[in-house]
C-alpha cells in the first residue's frame, strides 16, 4: 500500500500546479509512474519535454518508493548549483529533505536530511565518495537532465562508478540528445534496422502532445534580419543583410555585429520585446521577460538599454552562484518585467511566469535552443502563449521549425552529416565558460570590429510555417504582429497569423512594370522575387528550384534570367498570393 502523498487524487488536467508541488499528477506523470511501477526497473529513462513536469513525476516516485521501503536514501543530481537547490526545496514541499550544500570535502550530512542534491562535476571530482554513499543505504537516484553524463568520457565513467551500486537510477531529460557518440551512463541503447544503436526512452511526453493536452504553451518565434556592417581582422569592411544567403563565416560575422549592444539591432529588437511584453500582460499580468546573453559584458549592457527603454532595472543574473539563485528566485516570486542572464539560465531553471524571450546569444546547437526556449513554455493556465524574438539566423530557424521534432541519443555514425560532434564539445566548453568566468571568450569567431547594425522585422514563425512579409521597425505591420494577444489557444494564433499576413499584403503595393532595357529595375525585381521564393521555399520546406519551377508552370514564360519584367511581376504577384494561402 502505497504511503506517499496525494495518492488517492486523479491526474491534474486541466489543473496546473506549480513547479514540483503537485497533489494531483498530470495524465502523462500517471501513466508513466505506472509504468514504472508495474515493472519496478532498476534503471529507467523519462523523456519528457521543457515545462512537462518533470521534476514533480521524479518526486512522486521517489516519495513510493519511500513508502514501501524499497529505497531510505535519494540523491539528486543535477547540471548546475541553483538546481540542486531548485530540487531541495521542491522536495521540501512534499516532504522528502534534500541537502543541496552537502560538500565532498565534510562527506557527510545531518541524519535530519533523506538524501542529496549534486551536480555532475562535484560527482566527476571525487566518485569514490558517492560510491561509498551510495552503498551505505538502499538508494534511489534521481539523474536530472542525463545527456550531461555524455560530456565526455570522465564524467561518464565517474557518474557509472559513484551510481552502479544504486538499487534504483531514474534518468531524466527534456531535450534532444546530444549528437556526439559518447554512451550516457545507466541509458540502454537499442540497435536499429540501419545498423545505428540509439538510446531508447522507458517513457516519452514530446512537446507535441503536451502542447495539444495544454501543458505546454504554443511558442510565436519573432524573427529579426537587418543590414550589417562590421570590419575583419584585415582591415576590410563588410556589408551584408542578416536574414539573407550567406557564407557561413558571413553569417557569423553578422550576427555577431547584430548582437553588439552598441549598434541598432540589440536596441530595436528588446523594445520590440517590450512592446510585445505589454501586450502579453494585458491578459497575463505577472508575465515576464528574459534576455538570454553570451556573455557577462553583453548581458550588463543588454540590461543597461533596457532600463532606458521600461524605466526600470531589470534583475541581472551573471553567473552559477548562489546570489544568482536568490536573484532568480526573487524575480520569479515578483512583477518585474525582465531578467537578464548569462546562459545558464537556458537549462532547468524555473521561473513558470516568463512568456516573452529574447535569444540574444551566438550559441547555435540544438540542444542549448531547446533548453533555452523550455524556459518559456511552461503552462499555468490555458491560451498563454510565448514569444521568443530571434536574429534571422538559418541555423537559429530552422532549430525553431524543428521544436516539436523528437530525436533519440545515437551511438554509432554512418555518414558524414554528422560531424557536428566537435561543435557540442566546443559548445560544452563555452558554456562551462560563461558560468565560471567574467567574459566567455569568443575563439569561435575572428576578431572583428562591428561598425554598425540596424534591425528589421521579418516574419513570425508559428507551428513550422512564416507568416509575414517583412517590415521596418516601428511600422503598422509590425505592430500587428507585436500586438497579438497574450492569452489564446494555438488555432486561434493560427487564425490571426494568416489574418494578419493578408492584410500586409493587400498594403502592399504591386510591383510596377518597367521596360526591358531599364536594368536596374529588373534587378530589382528580380531580388525581390527571389526574397519571397527563398520566404516560401523555406515554408514549404522545399528547394527555391522548386518554387521557380511551379511559378514558371503557374505564369508562363522563361526561367528568371530571361524573364520580361512583365513575366516577373506576374510571378511577384502570384507568388504573394500563395503566401497567404490562396493558389
Amino acid at each position: 500500500m502505497s504511503t506517499s502523498a496525494a495518492e488517492h487524487l486523479s491526474p491534474a488536467f486541466p489543473e496546473r500546479a506549480a513547479w514540483g508541488t503537485a497533489s494531483k499528477l498530470r495524465a502523462w506523470q500517471q501513466a508513466a509512474l505506472t509504468a514504472y511501477l508495474r515493472a519496478t526497473p532498476r534503471d529507467f529513462l523519462a523523456v519528457a519535454t521543457p515545462g512537462a513536469g518533470k521534476t514533480t513525476y521524479a518526486l512522486r516516485l521517489a516519495t513510493e518508493l519511500l513508502g514501501r521501503g524499497t529505497i531510505s536514501a535519494v540523491t539528486i543530481v543535477a547540471p548546475t548549483e541553483h538546481l540542486k537547490v531548485q530540487w531541495a526545496e521542491a522536495a521540501a514541499r512534499v516532504g522528502i529533505h534534500i541537502d543541496p550544500k552537502f560538500s565532498n570535502s565534510s562527506a557527510v550530512h545531518s541524519s535530519e536530511y533523506d538524501g542529496v542534491a549534486l551536480t555532475y562535476a562535484q560527482v566527476a571530482s571525487r566518485p569514490a565518495l558517492h560510491r561509498t554513499r551510495t552503498e551505505a543505504a538502499p538508494t534511489l537516484v534521481i539523474l536530472d537532465e542525463i545527456h550531461h553524463g555524455g560530456d565526455n568520457k570522465s564524467w561518464g565513467d565517474a557518474i557509472r562508478e559513484a551510481f552502479e551500486p544504486a538499487v534504483r537510477r531514474l534518468a531524466l531529460t527534456g531535450t534532444p540528445f546530444r549528437s556526439d557518440t559518447s554512451p550516457i551512463p545507466f541509458v540502454t541503447y537499442a540497435e536499429g534496422v540501419d545498423g545505428i544503436r540509439r538510446s531508447a526512452a522507458d517513457y516519452t511526453y514530446g512537446y507535441a502532445e503536451a502542447l495539444r493536452d495544454g501543458v505546454v504553451r504554443p511558442v510565436l518565434f519573432m524573427a529579426y534580419g537587418g543590414a550589417m556592417r562590421w570590419r575583419t581582422r584585415a582591415g576590410d569592411e563588410v556589408a551584408a543583410r542578416l536574414g539573407e544567403p550567406l557564407t557561413k563565416d558571413a553569417t557569423a560575422q553578422a550576427w555577431r555585429t547584430a548582437l553588439d549592444p552598441k549598434g541598432e539591432w540589440i536596441p530595436a529588437v528588446l523594445a520590440a520585446a517590450d512592446k510585445r511584453l505589454t501586450e502579453v500582460r494585458r491578459g497575463v499580468p505577472d508575465a515576464g521577460g528574459l534576455v538570454i546573453a553570451s556573455n557577462q559584458t553583453a548581458a550588463r549592457a543588454y540590461a543597461r538599454i533596457l532600463e532606458s527603454i521600461t524605466g526600470e532595472k531589470p534583475t541581472l543574473v551573471l553567473s552559477d552562484d548562489a546570489g544568482s539563485s536568490a536573484r532568480i528566485e526573487e524575480y520569479a516570486a515578483s512583477q518585474s518585467r525582465w531578467m537578464v542572464a548569462v546562459r545558464m539560465v537556458s537549462e532547468g531553471v524555473d521561473v513558470p511566469r516568463l512568456c516573452v524571450g529574447v535569444y540574444a546569444t551566438s550559441t547555435s546547437t540544438p540542444l542549448f535552443f531547446a533548453q533555452a526556449v523550455g524556459r518559456f513554455v511552461r503552462a499555468r493556465r490555458r491560451g498563454e502563449t510565448a514569444s521568443v524574438f530571434l536574429p534571422s539566423v538559418p541555423v537559429i530557424l530552422e532549430h525553431a521549425a524543428r521544436l516539436e521534432e523528437e530525436r533519440d541519443h545515437a551511438l554509432d555514425r554512418v555518414t558524414a552529416a554528422d560531424t557536428e560532434a566537435s561543435m557540442w564539445a566546443e559548445e560544452d566548453a563555452l558554456v562551462a565558460a560563461a558560468n565560471r568566468t567574467a567574459s566567455t571568450p569568443d575563439i569561435d569567431q575572428p576578431a572583428f570590429e562591428a561598425l554598425e547594425s540596424d534591425a528589421e522585422f521579418d516574419h513570425v514563425l508559428f507551428d513550422a510555417k512564416q507568416f509575414g512579409l517583412g517590415a521596418a521597425v516601428g511600422s503598422e505591420d509590425e505592430q500587428e504582429y507585436l500586438g497579438l494577444p497574450g492569452l489564446l489557444e494555438p488555432d486561434q494564433v493560427a487564425m490571426l497569423l494568416h489574418e494578419r499576413q493578408t492584410a500586409q499584403s493587400s498594403r502592399r503595393p504591386k510591383a510596377a512594370a518597367a521596360p526591358v532595357s531599364a536594368h536596374r529595375a529588373l534587378a530589382a525585381q528580380r531580388k525581390e522575387l527571389n526574397k519571397l521564393v527563398a520566404a516560401y521555399a523555406r515554408k514549404q520546406s522545399v528547394p527555391h528550384g522548386v518554387v521557380h519551377n511551379d511559378l514558371r508552370r503557374a505564369c508562363g514564360g522563361p526561367a528568371l534570367d530571361a524573364a520580361t519584367s512583365d513575366q516577373v511581376a506576374a510571378r511577384i504577384d502570384k507568388i504573394r498570393n500563395w503566401l497567404v494561402g490562396r493558389r
